[in-house]
């Protein structure tokens, strides 16, 4: 199941998303060429390792430098493929825009990297010994649908499905896609374990609850109101 697009319209051009997304899309394809083991280093230094910072010994006998705290930041603009950075990249376009719109660049950018570090702090509490490193920026994004599922229950989202081999496009109600997605996620993470198939399930979980929560106090009660009422259909 895979959003297409939604049914609301943006209010003011959506400055922070379009550099966030454009800053992930640098930071991806200037990876690309690079060779398997300088990848590897790459994120390893600057995507987060849960046991680097948990464990500083084990950090220090495996030869990572000191602090690194910049990763905490970093991680969430590194990808691991084509398939990672589209699939975020385009669930950002499609959610992001009418959160911004509710608060500006500058509170956006702070609500999506409250959410995107929360959700991160969820993964690293449930994986305290892992030494895979967390890249992405799917926690934060899935603080945004979460903040989007607050603000915008009667939207409606046109949604991909491959049935078999056929591809079926269906309006759901943003609430219903939304929902069904968290669901999906809590499932996952609590059948498969929270970092089955080198997924961080309760990072989307825990950026998606976060952005549930924090929403409203990022809003910016200047910024207008008819953002949040959808437009009338016939």
């Amino acid at each position: 199941m895979f959003p297409l697009r939604d049914t609301i319209p943006s209010y003011h051009t959506p400055l922070m998303t379009w550099t966030i997304v454009a800053i992930n899309v640098a930071a991806f394809l200037a990876t690309r060429g690079m060779s398997i083991p300088a990848e590897m280093e790459l994120m390893h230094l600057y995507g987060v390792v849960p046991a680097r910072f948990l464990h500083p010994e084990w950090a220090a006998w495996h030869g990572y430098p000191e602090g690194g705290a910049i990763a905490l930041i970093t991680h969430m603009f590194l990808h691991a493929g084509w398939l990672h950075i589209i699939a975020n990249m385009w669930t950002m376009w499609v959610f992001a825009d009418n959160v911004e719109d509710v608060m500006g660049p500058l509170r956006f950018a702070a609500f999506y990297f409250t959410c995107g570090l929360i959700a991160l702090g969820a993964h690293v509490i449930l994986n305290a010994n892992s030494t895979v490193p967390v890249v992405g920026a799917s926690g934060a994004i899935a603080g945004l649908m979460g903040g989007y599922f607050r603000l915008y229950p009667h939207a409606r989202v046109v949604t991909f499905l491959p049935i078999l081999f056929f591809p079926m496009l269906f309006e759901l109600p943003a609430v219903l896609f939304l929902g069904l997605w968290f669901l999906s996620q809590v499932f996952s993470g609590m059948l498969a374990g929270p970092e089955a198939g080198g997924v961080a399930w309760w990072a989307h979980i825990g950026g998606f609850v976060a952005g549930m929560f924090l929403v409203h106090l990022f809003r910016n009660p200047r910024r207008c109101t008819q953002c949040l009422i959808p437009p009338h259909t016939s």
